[in-house]
């Protein structure tokens, strides 16, 4: 069942990002406004488009999601492996998505003070971009 909805959400997710869905629910929206004089405006009418707005977006919700979880394991995969191809990538980073939120500020903080103290100027050109607005 799990792998059956992995493939229905890749194949969903793909098709709502493109052109032809965005037509198809506009061109829902347009038949649905056009229909208004024909149902007099009645609260049926209006009832019919919140509730298949709500429905597909609580759907869509659920699949999105799966896209996302994902599309950010195989980035994690990827970038665990640069880490480990790399002589002088610190293994130790590898699987850190797994860490809580303070943990990895904590590491974060760490890497950004050795940062600093390889090069203290490091920011003046984030500086200079921040003063040409």
């Amino acid at each position: 069942m799990g792998r059956l909805f992995e493939r229905f959400a890749q194949l969903v997710a793909g098709w709502a990002g493109r052109s032809p869905a965005f037509v198809l629910a506009f061109l829902v929206i347009l038949l649905w406004a056009l229909t208004g004089p024909l149902f007099h405006y009645s609260d049926t009418w209006q009832l019919v488009i919140n509730t298949g707005t709500t429905v597909v977006t609580f759907l869509m919700v659920f699949l999105i999601q799966n896209a996302q979880n994902r599309d950010a394991a195989a980035i994690q995969c990827k970038l665990d492996e640069i880490i480990r191809a790399l002589d002088s990538g610190r293994n130790e980073f590898i699987g850190i998505e797994h860490l809580s939120e303070q943990e990895l500020i904590a590491i974060r903080n760490r890497l950004e003070h050795e940062s600093v103290e390889g090069d203290p100027t490091r920011h003046e050109g984030v500086g200079r971009l921040i003063e040409r607005r």
